[in-house]
């Protein structure tokens, strides 16, 4: 093996020293930062049934997301993803800050989450079966004559 590698010349050494260093180097994880949560220092200024959602939003920024219903919140939420060659993104860390309001908007509860508190949905892959069976496309076609009602047509004042 020796003699083999001393007979190769200076220039293919270096070659392949350089693809082992590049092959070496492909397989270092990369992480991603995604979102953003306010450090807790900015988070003890806040205090819960005196601030409201302006002071909050001036002392610590615009939320990432708020509450579906009727604005009922803020949400802060960072994860870390880490992606290690080939294989699947994987998520690292995952941290959120949820501030509640009232009715009133002033702050109700902070509280924070972490990746270990969240429960894993796995998603299913239902599919809605259309009302169309072995109907051709003339048949259908066909079929609608008698449905056409011109009343129906939107524009149209009677």
């Amino acid at each position: 093996m020796l003699k083999v590698v001393n007979r190769l010349k200076p220039a293919t050494k270096s070659l392949v020293f350089v693809a082992c260093l590049a092959a070496i180097g492909a397989c270092t994880p990369i992480f991603k930062n995604h979102g953003y949560v306010p450090p807790a220092e900015d988070l003890a200024e806040i205090k819960v049934g005196v601030d409201t959602r302006d002071s909050v939003e001036e002392a610590i920024g615009a939320p990432g997301a708020s509450g579906v219903v009727r604005d009922s919140g803020y949400y802060y939420v960072r994860s870390r993803v880490r992606h290690y060659g080939p294989k699947r993104p994987e998520v690292v860390s995952r941290e959120l800050v949820a501030i509640s309001f009232d009715q009133r908007g002033v702050v109700s509860n902070i509280e924070r989450f972490g990746l270990e508190d969240g429960i894993v949905i796995p998603l299913e892959r239902r599919v809605t079966d259309s009302n169309v069976q072995d109907k051709g496309f003339l048949r259908q076609l066909l079929g609608n004559i008698g449905n056409f009602n011109p009343a129906n047509i939107p524009g149209v004042n009677n």
